[in-house]
């Protein structure tokens, strides 16, 4: 009987492999469109000052290390030099932040896990198919996470005047730019008298400074000497 169930066993299909990938974890190349985003050298160093300034704000008194740590600040350093400003791209593995900051990984995962809870750092972890299709061998694999640089609002009052404005989205900056391009055009068109009324308003200074441009088109008008468009001003 025993030989029945063994042979019987034998032949019974093997159970898949457990696939080694965490949970929330996303395909490769169809979350990171619309996760990273466009930033530009000046953006990445706001960051990083305010990062180092949080850092300072909030370390108690005697102690080394504040809210986020020095491994921290030694890693959005890193993630700043690496990050891609045209697209956003941003997605170094665990090993590779290790080794070029030599610190232990340990050390590093709690570097990350300060940033993302202080809104320095955002990620979203990702799997790609192995390719195995037949056997008792993994589906799919967990690849490096992908990552995003931010600015927390309660870090960013601590920059105040010192890095100016952030630069304007390139849609506003060209309509700003059209606007003016279209304001200079109207201005350029305005004969004397109306670009006065146009530039100082309907007060005592542009009403004078429109009578004055009317004479002077007058002048110009009726050809009158230079000398006699003096004697009358």
């Amino acid at each position: 009987m025993f030989k029945t169930i063994g042979s019987a066993l034998t032949g019974a299909p093997v159970a898949r492999a457990r696939e080694p990938v965490r949970r929330h974890s996303r395909l490769l190349g169809r979350c990171e469109s619309v996760f990273w985003r466009a930033t530009s050298r000046q953006e990445v160093r706001r960051i990083l000052l305010a990062a180092r300034r949080y850092e300072l704000a909030g370390r108690p008194a005697g102690r080394r290390n504040g809210p986020l740590g020095h491994v921290a600040i030694e890693v959005l350093e890193l993630l700043g030099n690496l990050v891609s400003f045209r697209t956003g791209r941003l997605e170094p593995s665990l090993d590779t932040l290790t080794r070029l900051l030599r610190r232990s990984r340990a050390a590093v995962v709690r570097a990350l896990a300060a940033l993302r809870a202080h809104g320095f750092l955002d990620w979203l972890r990702r799997y790609e198919p192995t390719g195995q299709t037949e056997g008792c061998g993994p589906r799919v694999r967990q690849v490096s996470n992908a990552y995003r640089l931010s600015l927390p609002a309660r870090a960013a009052r601590l920059l105040g005047r010192l890095m100016g404005a952030p630069p304007l989205p390139e849609d506003v900056a060209h309509a700003q730019e059209a606007r003016a391009a279209e304001l200079a055009a109207h201005k350029a068109s305005l004969p004397p008298d109306q670009l006065a009324l146009f530039e100082a308003g309907n007060s005592p200074l542009g009403r004078a400074l429109a009578s004055l441009g009317r004479k002077v088109q007058e002048r110009e008008f009726t050809g009158e000497p230079e000398y006699q468009a003096k004697t009358i001003l």
